[in-house]
């Protein structure tokens, strides 16, 4: 039985809140596309339809081929408040997972790294139009993406998790039905989740700072979030937990370049699979996700980084 949308919140904060969030978004705040149900788990079979067989030896990668905004340098579209995936340290360097294996992939193929800061409603676009080589935001791989934007092999899978304050009688994906105030950042694969899968609306916000922010003031009820994401905000003394968490392997995380760009997208395969052969994707694994320290974790059954031909060498 479909689950009727709920109402917009109503209260003045929330009512700018989310003014501001879609005048800065643009576009429309209603994902399209046919419903993707992120919870369903591993698809092997489908992702293989994407995934190569194998990639292009490093050393037959034309660097002078690749179509870059500035040739020699991999100009990227990241953001700045997602760790530990994608984020700017107190140093002011862009780091994070996604940033610093990327770092290692260009360093492979011989290319200058240059990170800018966007909103994730705007990088697929802005990849799309060329305004930055390489989206880096732990991107899903969804069918509707692929409608803008092409995408390397898959380097991560992830987990969607819930978010509430610590007394919330929100427990889990189970209690989000019909009356509860569910908070998603605009155009990510749980705002999609939330509005055609389970059929509710949401709140929508443009970065993950402000959601979560708005769960600690009791303005939304839960945050459906990328679990990474998750853990990176929910800190002890904020009176939050991330109430649950769900593998989630059906579209693996990958870059975003422009889908006619298939120069460089071969070549990040190509930088990708050597990153992975020479164990630097297994170091960066274990680094950055704290919660993955085994082979099991970082690699579901189901679900491998790179191409088909590539091997993730024993601990």
């Amino acid at each position: 039985m479909k689950i009727k949308a709920m109402k917009w919140l109503t209260t003045a904060p929330v009512a700018l809140a989310l003014a501001v969030s879609l005048a800065a978004c643009g576009g429309s705040s209603q994902p399209s596309g046919t419903p993707t149900d992120a919870l369903k788990g591993s698809d092997q079979q489908t992702l293989d339809k994407y995934t190569t067989a194998d990639v292009t030896p490093i050393d037959k990668i034309d660097k002078t081929k690749l179509g870059l905004i500035t040739e020699g340098t991999l100009r990227v579209g990241t953001l700045s408040d997602a760790p530990p995936n994608i984020f700017i340290d107190p140093s002011g360097k862009f780091t994070g997972y996604d940033n610093e294996l990327l770092r290692a992939i260009g360093d492979k193929l011989g290319l200058k790294v240059e990170f800018a800061s966007t909103d994730f409603s705007a990088l697929l676009s802005q990849v799309a139009n060329k305004q930055f080589d390489v989206g880096s935001s732990s991107i899903s791989t969804t069918d509707k993406r692929r409608e803008t934007v092409g995408f390397t092999n898959g380097y991560d899978f992830g987990y969607m998790a819930v978010v509430t304050k610590n007394d919330s009688t929100v427990k889990g994906f189970a209690d989000l039905k019909d009356g509860v105030r569910i908070g998603v950042v605009q155009g990510t694969v749980q705002d999609d989740y939330v509005t055609n899968t389970l059929g509710l609306e949401p709140v929508r916000f443009p970065d993950y700072n402000t959601v979560y922010a708005n769960v600690k003031s009791g303005q939304v009820d839960a945050w459906v979030a990328p679990s990474q994401q998750a853990t990176g905000q929910v800190k002890d003394g904020d009176n939050t937990k991330i109430a649950e968490k769900v593998v989630n392997t059906q579209n693996f995380t990958a870059y975003a370049v422009n889908k006619d760009n298939k120069p460089l997208i071969d070549a990040l395969n190509a930088g990708l699979d050597a990153v992975i052969a020479d164990g630097t994707w297994t170091k960066l694994t274990a680094q950055w996700y704290t919660d993955r320290p085994t082979a099991a974790e970082q690699t579901p059954q189901g679900w491998k980084p790179g191409s088909k031909a590539v091997q993730v060498p024993a601990k």
